[in-house]
């Protein structure tokens, strides 16, 4: 892929916190690829097993270990070169996963004389922001840099891909409901692929020219919710149009957002009324020499089996 190939680096190795999760999978093997060495650290690191055949003998290692057993995060990061912290959560316990995870993390990465740290973050992070997950993204900031002052920060956008739970929450939906409601559809996103965004983070990981940088990665469209939903719906071969709900139902909704299945909670709702969008004069996928991936040259891929009859469905058009 044109803009995503990293140098050899056999020597380096890279330890991934949430490197069992959706973005996490993606990085490792852009560093596979890289030849560097890969240290899994997850709850679960057998969930990326299926690596294993990608790398090579003693390239890669699975490990059970969080921030919840402080021990096992200094043994993780014992002779890495680099740390990346994927650690991250859109419900339950922001200040658990977004602030004391990256405490311990960074602190430890000090101790263990880890040369450097990528933290992963997101658009719109702000301590003193009125949503939970952004305030929590933005404290979490401030621990990185405090125990590690130059740390990558990296701030993504929302994150697409054939494992996502976006763009394919959007179309199971629209896959089950003869009409699709749209809550928010005003709000602006700059979805970034997730393979272009994982690059990104092997280079901040492997050049120590990165370090101390903050970048707000995005895609090369912004779109609202409903042009979003919108292109989704066409995918996935769904003859009707979104259904645009005014915002005063979004907002009477989201606050019945902590009952089982709804549809949004109410810190999703807060984070709606900011644009999530990679900001003027911040450094992005240039920096690092990528080419951003347009969601229409790889969605319709994977978004085919929400379609009624597969490959085989005709599509609405305009």
């Amino acid at each position: 892929m044109a803009g995503r190939e990293l140098g050899n680096e056999s020597d380096k190795i890279v330890t991934l916190f949430g490197g069992d999760g959706f973005i996490g999978r993606y990085v490792a093997q852009a560093l596979l690829r890289a030849g560097a060495r890969v240290r899994i650290a997850g709850r679960n690191p057998k969930r990326a097993f299926f690596l294993k055949p990608q790398a090579a003998l003693g390239q890669v290692q699975f490990l059970a270990a969080g921030p919840a057993k402080p021990g096992t995060v200094a043994a993780a990061l014992r002779g890495a070169d680099a740390a990346v912290n994927l650690i991250g959560t859109l419900d339950g316990d922001f200040d658990a996963a977004h602030v004391d995870a990256v405490r311990v993390i960074a602190n430890a990465a000090k101790a263990e004389g880890v040369a450097r740290l990528v933290q992963i973050s997101a658009i719109g992070a702000d301590p003193a922001s009125a949503s939970a997950y952004a305030r929590s993204k933005g404290e979490g900031e401030r621990e990185a840099t405090r125990a590690f002052p130059n740390a990558t920060i990296i701030r993504p956008s929302v994150v697409f891909g054939p494992e996502d739970n976006f763009i394919n929450r959007f179309a199971r939906m629209g896959q089950i409901m003869p009409v699709l409601p749209v809550v928010g559809a005003g709000a602006k996103f700059q979805p970034v692929y997730v393979v272009d965004l994982a690059a990104a983070i092997a280079k901040a990981a492997l050049d120590p020219s990165y370090a101390g940088r903050t970048f707000e990665i995005g895609g090369p469209e912004v779109l609202t919710m409903a042009e979003l939903n919108g292109r989704v719906l066409e995918w996935i071969g769904h003859k009707r149009a979104p259904l645009v709900l005014p915002d005063m139902i979004g907002d009477i909704v989201s606050r019945f957002g902590f009952l089982p299945g709804a549809p949004i909670t109410r810190d999703q709702w807060l984070m709606l009324q900011k644009d999530n969008v990679a900001g003027a004069g911040v450094e992005g996928l240039d920096a690092f020499g990528i080419k951003p991936t347009p969601m229409a040259a790889v969605a319709p891929d994977w978004l085919v089996r929400y379609r009624r009859q597969g490959r085989f469905a005709k599509l609405r058009t305009a």
